[in-house]
């Protein structure tokens, strides 16, 4: 809930507030482990360092937060502040990216310190992770490149095309291409795995920000947040629905097997609910303050 200084958690099958945890400071990215025993949330926010300390010196934080007691049980020390967090497929590694310092932090939930340090590119943004546990990609919002990172040996194997300025990804359901937003240009870019380049290029709108893949396995639903609008494409026809949302969406997630996306609004302290099908509206979810950021959706 960034500026809230809390995470909540929400029913998806009733849209209602289950819970709070408090405790945290600016948090905005957020994971969970697959079994959904724990949460992991990263702070916007650094410490200044004192005289004595240098540029290598973590000044931020990783939150690890009981879902079920309530609480947050530890802090993690990080290189600097975390944007987005990504969790391997086996819930082991959490996966931070700095944008401040050009590369992601690498956290052992095993034994819940860095293990791990990995410069990718300027502005590393978002970290998708292949459903195999071999592969993780970082986009860097900075040159305009994707990292293709092999996770048993945690070294940047390959460099991909990104598009002008990539941030959030998604995967297609058969592996084959990266969807990445490029905020700047208002463009999400269809990106080969194989080949590593962009293949295709979508115009979105001013603001856009959020990306997630519909139930359907083929839909994309991406925010433009300038435009006050939610836009459902089917990149293989082109073919695209539009649902106005005011003020400005921001972060979105499909929230899979309910046929619902939540859409929250970096103005307001809301989420929208909104059905994939018919692309109407259906709930709103008012949060108790902040704005919402990266949703982790647990089974």
């Amino acid at each position: 809930m960034g500026s809230g200084d809390e995470v909540i958690a929400v029913d998806a099958a009733t849209d209602e507030i289950t819970a709070t945890y408090t405790g945290l400071k600016n948090p905005h990215g957020l994971v969970a482990t697959p079994d959904g025993e724990y949460l992991v949330a990263g702070s916007l926010s650094e410490r200044p360092l004192a005289e004595d300390e240098d540029a290598e010196t973590p000044n931020s934080k990783l939150y690890l937060v009981h879902p079920v007691h309530g609480h947050v049980m530890m802090t993690i020390p990080v290189a600097g502040w975390t944007h987005h967090e990504a969790i391997t497929p086996d819930g082991r590694y959490v996966v931070s990216t700095h944008p401040t310092r050009g590369g992601v932090s690498v956290v052992d939930l095993r034994d819940n310190q860095v293990v791990e340090t990995i410069q990718t590119g300027p502005a590393p943004n978002y970290t998708l992770m292949a459903p195999n546990g071999k592969t993780a990609f970082v986009s860097n919002s900075g040159n305009g490149t994707i990292s293709e990172i092999d996770l048993p040996r945690w070294t940047v194997k390959r460099t991909l095309q990104g598009g002008p300025s990539p941030e959030h990804l998604v995967l297609s359901s058969d592996g084959q291409t990266i969807y990445a937003t490029n905020p700047r240009a208002g463009t999400i870019s269809a990106v080969s795995v194989d080949s590593g380049k962009v293949t295709e290029s979508f115009h979105i709108g001013d603001g856009l920000h959020g990306l997630d893949i519909g139930d359907d396995g083929k839909t994309l639903f991406a925010s433009a947040r300038s435009e006050d609008k939610l836009v459902a494409i089917n990149p293989a026809t082109d073919e695209r629905r539009t649902l106005t949302l005011s003020p400005a969406p921001y972060h979105l997630d499909t929230i899979h097997g309910t046929g619902k996306v939540y859409v929250s609004s970096s103005n307001r302290p809301v989420i929208w609910v909104v059905d994939q099908t018919t692309m109407k509206r259906v709930g709103t979810i008012d949060l108790p303050g902040g704005e919402a950021h990266q949703m982790a959706v647990v089974p």
